[in-house]
């Protein structure tokens, strides 16, 4: 899948945006010219050749904040998105395998998440956990993962009720063998999908909660923070705020833009042609589908 990709124009681009957010989310504290936390020009000072993206109220440069900044923000969003995809989609799967009531427990669990409000669970949860970042991930983590429990059931569901999976079943093949042979290929593509839209959410849910103080706490540098500080002082540095907001939404964009690509190579079943970075389907197949002829070897 990853080289159907990059075959397609969307994909390319933004792979390459997010392997450049990536090596500054990595080596961007090494790479600020100044120390974040020190002062190194006058306060609220303009852009210029020392300082590229001038300074603060405190007179600390902002392009090394930025940079500084830049591991929490995104890494952040990795993080709420993992907890969200292991938290969601185990149960979503196995609920359609482990019998009525955990099914029914599942649900009940997922529909309640869903009801909850976003914000004010995560305050609510770092207040009562700590107010780290590590408790603030883990509560948005947890609101996140209706999404992939949503979806891993409904792909799960699909593929159980298909001919060939019965067939499986009818000649005494696993359970177990049945989810890594057939239902997991098929669970993949939309977990991929919601798997890039969540990091783009999650990296504006870590904004949003850095911005309101939550999780970490000046003067650790923050993406999110750093536009909270800003806001106060547009009278003296109107632009201040551009430079962490284009890149909140370079990023989401970016994953955003990934998540239409891995879209367009799955299709709806799954098997798309990719010709000159469109898409054209595949001929119909008159043979059986080779799935069949593999539930022997699922037997015992």
């Amino acid at each position: 899948m990853v080289g159907k990709v990059l075959k397609l124009r969307i994909g390319r681009l933004a792979v390459a945006i997010l392997v450049v957010i990536l090596l500054v989310a990595l080596l961007g504290p090494a790479l600020a010219p100044y120390d974040p936390l020190v002062a190194s020009g006058a306060p609220l000072a303009g852009p210029s050749a020392a300082h590229w993206f001038g300074t603060d109220y405190l007179g600390r440069d902002a392009l090394s904040r930025i940079l500084a900044g830049a591991p929490v923000s995104v890494l952040s969003a990795v993080e709420v998105a993992v907890i969200a995809l292991v938290v969601g989609a185990v149960p979503g799967i196995l609920s359609v395998y482990l019998g009525r009531p955990f099914e029914w427990l599942t649900l009940r669990i997922a529909d309640t998440l869903i009801a909850l409000p976003f914000l004010v669970f995560a305050v609510a949860l770092a207040a009562l956990l700590g107010n780290g970042l590590t408790q603030a991930m883990f509560a948005v983590g947890i609101l996140l993962a209706p999404v992939f429990y949503r979806v891993a059931r409904a792909a799960t569901l699909s593929v159980s009720q298909s001919q060939y999976v019965e067939a499986a079943l009818l000649v005494g093949a696993s359970t177990g063998w049945i989810v890594r042979r057939h239902v997991w290929a098929k669970v993949l593509p939309p977990i991929a999908i919601s798997l890039a839209t969540t990091m783009g959410a999650g990296l504006v849910v870590v904004a949003s909660l850095t911005f309101l103080g939550i999780g970490i706490q000046p003067p650790t540098p923050t993406w999110g923070g750093m536009l909270a500080s800003d806001l106060g002082y547009l009278t003296y540095r109107p632009y201040a705020p551009l430079f962490p907001t284009v890149l909140i939404m370079l990023t989401v964009w970016a994953f955003n833009l990934l998540a239409d690509a891995i879209r367009d190579v799955a299709g709806v079943s799954g098997r798309v042609m990719l010709s000159g970075g469109r898409r054209r389907p595949t001929a119909p197949r008159t043979t059986a589908d080779p799935e069949i002829e593999t539930i022997e070897a699922g037997r015992g």
